[in-house]
């Protein structure tokens, strides 16, 4: 029997055109992501997320090397944070979110990873998939993968005992030292086409928070993805972290990340550059940095303010709607005149 009605493609899970709020697609992964997710779903229905797949530890990690499918780990965390709030949707949503704890091969595995690796078993196709998942949680949006296939990531990285190569997304995170250059395994993977569509058909785009090597930087290595993300005519919004990781990105500030974005894709134009205050070491170099991209820099308390590098659903959401609504400090720039510039 068929999971779908009529044994058709399920219908997307979002509001297409005519919901609630600008189209906005959000890229990133892991809790990155999920706090983009959580904060723009109070501005618009019109959302995707676009996941990277290169996640190699813990469930999903196990899932992939298992069954050769893509890591869906990061999936199910965007379609948890893009859940209906009713008891329908939260109780699902804790579904999805729950992990066995036993001393046999279920340890650790997360109930919505299998539930989606099923899915996928059954329907042959990773986007109907996390579409019919979406349908139970009531999910305000669309996820979709970056790209049609699971990746690695292999990373030169420098420290006091030179250069070395890591490979593997968990092994690139934890490693000390600075990486040097990134690149994906394979080289050059196909884009999945839903997130080329949605990039291009977006009002605006945004780039992280998140792992920045590991989770917001690999989208610019989908050659499909990267070309829609540079010719689309929605406006573009970067979300500076709140701390760098420990490991992937020591001793870098907020500056430091602009200027390596830059300099992976120098012909890449942003709008918005969105900082806490508690996270720019240097508001005159990051606005420089920020110029280099075409961008202005928007200051706003978007974190928790308990001294943890946790996003504030609500602070993050008030500044979103201030980039979206061109309003950059005492200055007022409507979409319309910006366009006119």
């Amino acid at each position: 029997m068929s999971l779908i009605p009529d044994g058709g493609t399920p219908p997307p899970a979002s509001l297409q055109p005519g919901a609630r709020g600008p189209a906005v697609v959000a890229l990133g992964g892991g809790h990155g992501l999920a706090a983009t997710l959580g904060a723009l779903r109070h501005l618009s229905q019109n959302l995707t997320a676009v996941v990277t797949v290169a996640d190699d530890g813990g469930s999903s990690g196990r899932l992939r090397h298992e069954l050769g499918v893509l890591p869906p780990g990061d999936l199910r965390m965007a379609l948890s944070a893009l859940c209906d709030d009713g008891e329908w949707g939260l109780t699902w949503r804790d579904v999805l979110q729950h992990r066995f704890v036993s001393d046999g091969p279920l340890n650790n595995h997360a109930v919505g990873n299998l539930l989606i690796v099923a899915l996928w078993e059954l329907l042959g196709n990773e986007v109907a998939g996390l579409d019919l998942v979406g349908r139970l949680l009531g999910v305000h949006g669309r996820v979709v993968p970056m790209a049609a296939v699971p990746l690695e990531i292999e990373a030169e990285v420098k420290s006091g005992e030179g250069t070395r190569t890591i490979r593997g997304q968990y092994n690139v995170a934890v490693t000390p030292g600075r990486v040097e250059r990134i690149r994906l395994v394979p080289d050059a993977p196909p884009a999945c086409p839903e997130a080329v569509a949605a990039v291009r058909a977006a009002d605006w785009v945004v780039l992280g928070p998140g792992s920045w090597y590991t989770s917001v930087i690999p989208h610019l290595l989908v050659p499909e993805l990267a070309e829609a993300l540079h010719t689309t005519p929605a406006r573009r919004a970067l979300t500076v972290n709140l701390s760098a990781q420990v490991g992937e990105t020591d001793g870098m500030t907020a500056a430091d990340h602009v200027r390596s974005l830059h300099e992976l894709a120098p012909d890449l134009r942003l709008d918005v550059v969105l900082a806490d205050p508690t996270a720019v070491e240097d508001l005159d170099d990051l606005t420089d940095a920020a110029r280099a991209c075409g961008a202005e820099v928007l200051l706003r308390q978007i974190g928790v303010g308990d001294g943890t590098a946790r996003h504030d659903p609500l602070r993050l959401a008030a500044a979103y709607r201030d980039a979206f609504e061109g309003v950059l400090g005492d200055v007022h720039r409507s979409r319309q005149e910006s366009a006119g510039e």
